[in-house]
């Protein structure tokens, strides 16, 4: 009798794992069609499986409104335990499938435009050679990428993480300078001092949409320093100065190399940051993300003198 009651009663808990799956990918996304180009799938899959999952649970885990799916109270916390179901599942492919295994697979990589695309872009095809079964991507895009969501396995970021289970280590601290085209400074009036600024077209960031206060760098200049030609992207701002358009306040790394550029008062105006790498802390040891986070902290020692260029030349202009 008791064996029976307990069949019946492992029978109406048991429910399929692998819908745990589709429900991280419409929590972390907020849609169907999204979660479903996630996992390679049709939204009406999706659908059926977090709906097979609620009936299983006996509990509504999402809300659901012409907006988007968003969690419900149950569904906060499935959350939690299903990101822990994921975790521990990463670390018994690590730890049980072997070295060769784990070093396969897709590996996202979250960075800034400038250091995804300029600097990480053209170097990561080595990490490929080295390991074939790696499958590398660059999500290169000004924004804040979330680990917890698993929008991208490693993070390269301008603030140090301060909550969640994130494993982060400092990369490098990188300078910048105010830029300008050679024809641009031949044509207009002298730059001696900052003040000077204020006679020139500034080239810099949309103000409400700098994802960072760190690329905040006017305000570090003077209060009444206001770009009057502005983009969101970095390489925007690096062509329209190239072409002469104005100043603009640049990363030396990019401007690095170029001949057509020059550094304008850099004994007055230098600016300092700091780029981190991070990781979810339940992936770290991964060896795949491992090898990654160890690649890339390899090629930005390998390259530190074009990421740190204080008491540069002066302008020519």
């Amino acid at each position: 009798m008791i064996a029976h009651l307990l069949c019946d009663y492992t029978h109406t808990m048991a429910f399929d794992w692998d819908d745990l799956r589709y429900f991280l990918s419409v929590a972390r996304t907020g849609r169907l069609t999204a979660a479903a180009r996630r996992m390679g799938t049709d939204h009406a899959t999706v659908s059926r499986r977090v709906s097979a999952l609620e009936r299983e649970l006996g509990a509504d885990l999402f809300a659901r409104s012409p907006r988007g799916y968003s969690l419900t109270g149950a569904g906060e916390r499935l959350l939690i335990h299903a990101e822990n179901i994921e975790s521990s599942a990463a670390t018994i492919q690590n730890d049980i499938a072997g070295e060769k295994f784990s070093l396969s697979g897709a590996v996202r990589i979250g960075a800034p435009d400038g250091f995804g695309a300029f600097f990480l872009a053209p170097r990561i095809g080595e990490l490929a050679d080295r390991h074939p079964q790696l499958e590398l991507q660059i999500v290169a895009m000004p924004r804040v990428f979330s680990l917890s969501k698993r929008e991208a396995d490693i993070a390269i970021g301008l603030e140090r993480p301060n909550k969640g289970r994130l494993y982060s280590r400092k990369l490098t601290d990188y300078t910048l300078h105010v830029y300008a085209a050679r024809t641009y400074l031949e044509t207009h009036t002298p730059i001696t001092s900052r003040q000077d600024l204020t006679d020139h077209l500034l080239i810099g960031y949309i103000s409400e949409l700098v994802f960072t206060p760190e690329l905040d760098y006017l305000k570090d200049i003077g209060d009444n320093f206001v770009p009057r030609l502005s983009s969101t992207n970095l390489f925007a701002q690096l062509h329209a100065t190239q072409a002469g358009a104005g100043l603009c306040i640049l990363p030396d790394f990019m401007a690095h190399g170029t001949t057509d550029l020059v550094k304008v008062i850099p004994e007055q105006l230098e600016f300092v940051r700091t780029f981190w790498i991070m990781a979810h802390l339940d992936l770290r040891d991964t060896a795949r993300i491992r090898t990654v986070i160890e690649f890339i902290s390899e090629k930005v020692t390998e390259n530190n003198a074009i990421f740190s260029e204080r008491f540069g030349a002066r302008s020519d202009g």
